[in-house]
């Protein structure tokens, strides 16, 4: 058969058009990665807890169901959630309920049931829950692990002791790790992770002991603590001089520093005493691989950077202790407050804040959203607003997280039960809504948010 040069041009164009057609089909099928949510069934007081999953667009940041998700969180109430390297095992910390079955627990109506559970990862993203584990303390709410996978460390607003029902000095492992004037406090409960099967082991305080030698089986911090962070060789916790009523914990205004060791999972008292910050109402810390940033919630009296909340980046020094960076206090944006997590993106270039906000309805109230600030380290380091900000959230995120491809930015939101997604502009750092939606409807109130980029 010969063909005409008019019938050979339509042709090749018909054969160019279904490769064309071929490798769109392709693009738009393919999955970057896995976003994981933390939270509750619905807004009940008994807070039964699940993890939703979804897959990731890489060509439109479109969220998907993993099948089989969501599953239950293995507890109630779960509050953070961390995926070790490798993406074979990902642990959920579960707050639990107090007596009364709700989820305002204090010292003295403290969380019952609260645990760690174990899922493997699967493939294609779907989770099997494996073992449960339980923390030395008593109400757990934070939790990391170091960059190896090798420890897993749990942060307990109370320390056993803390419910004696008499004070003995040589028993106390406040006062055998903190100080003669100690009485109360809070820990940490490390765990070693078994490599292959992820299975949690129980790591002794090898640097205090209580009468007749006996180790104790956590390492105290000081009381009221607000949050911590494993940087490097050093775990840092702040903590309050008031003791908050229930979480969330609030007032940081002291960091206090141990150094860690990789190899055996220790902690060893780095400085004397806690590092007094100038605050008194931080709310979260966060490393950003170079900069460490307190995050803090309110105007200073006189306020030197005249916002409503601020963040203070610090350098850390080689005993742990907080070094001021030269650009100074960072203002948050005036029309947010409750800054509750912190993102730098992939580039470092652009810094993004999430705001919880008051959740309140009206233009005279901080709302909930996202600040956004240009990042420059030469000559000095400064943090300038990027233009156009602040970005939309759903009402309260208690996240922010970057997808795999370093293309899209999403919040998980407390209140009104939503993911928000956004595209980052390479050049300006301005977030835009991902197309069609942006906006996915949850089982429940959002409590937490990780990625995994790990698809087969």
């Amino acid at each position: 058969m010969k063909f005409t040069k008019f019938g050979k041009a339509l042709l090749m164009g018909a054969l160019s058009t279904g490769a064309v057609f071929g490798i769109s089909s392709c693009v738009v099928s393919y999955t970057v990665g896995f976003l994981y949510i933390t939270g509750t069934e619905t807004a009940q007081p008994n807070g039964a807890g699940i993890v939703s999953g979804y897959r990731i667009d890489h060509n439109t940041g479109q969220l998907s169901t993993i099948d089989g998700l969501p599953v239950s969180s293995g507890g109630a109430n779960p509050v953070r959630a961390i995926l070790l390297p490798g993406s074979r095992f990902l642990y959920v910390l579960n707050r639990g309920v107090n007596a009364q079955g709700t989820s305002n627990c204090t010292t003295a109506n403290p969380c019952q049931n609260a645990n760690i559970t174990q899922f493997a990862v699967g493939g294609n993203g779907v989770l099997t829950p494996q073992e449960t584990f339980y923390t030395q303390g008593v109400n757990p709410f934070r939790l990391v692990a170091d960059s190896g996978g090798s420890y897993l460390l749990v942060l307990d607003h109370d320390a056993p002791d803390n419910y004696a029902a008499t004070y003995n000095p040589t028993t106390n492992a406040c006062t055998l790790a903190l100080g003669s004037s100690v009485r109360t406090c809070g820990d940490v409960t490390v765990f070693a992770v078994q490599g292959t099967t992820g299975r949690l082991s129980l790591i002794q305080n090898q640097q205090v002991t209580a009468a007749g030698g006996v180790s104790i089986t956590y390492f105290p911090v000081p009381s009221n603590p607000v949050d911590f962070n494993l940087t490097g060789s050093f775990l840092l916790t702040m903590s309050g001089t008031v003791t908050p009523t229930s979480y969330p914990y609030t007032g940081g205004s002291s960091v206090f520093p141990y150094a860690y060791s990789g190899s055996n999972g220790q902690l060893t008292l780095s400085l004397n005493s806690a590092q007094q910050l100038g605050i008194a109402k931080g709310t979260a810390m966060v490393n950003t691989s170079g900069s460490f940033y307190v995050l803090d919630n309110e105007a200073p009296n006189p306020n030197p950077t005249g916002a409503q909340s601020q963040l203070l980046p610090y350098s850390l020094g080689n005993n742990g202790a907080l070094q001021p960076e030269t650009g100074g206090i960072i203002p948050d944006d005036p029309t947010l407050s409750n800054p509750i997590f912190l993102m730098l993106e992939s580039k470092g270039h652009f810094l993004y804040v999430a705001n919880q906000g008051s959740n309140i309805t009206g233009n005279n109230n901080p709302q909930s959203g996202i600040s956004g600030y240009f990042i420059t380290t030469a000559p000095a380091y400064q943090a300038t607003f990027i233009a156009g900000e602040p970005f939309g959230s759903g009402s309260g995120p208690q996240c922010i997280v970057e997808d795999p491809s370093n293309q899209f930015v999403y919040t998980a939101n407390f209140s009104d039960s939503t993911i928000t997604g956004h595209t980052i502009d390479v050049n300006s750092g301005v977030l835009d809504d991902l197309r069609n939606t942006n906006n996915y409807t949850l089982p429940g109130p959002a409590t937490w948010c990780l990625v995994d980029g790990r698809t087969s």
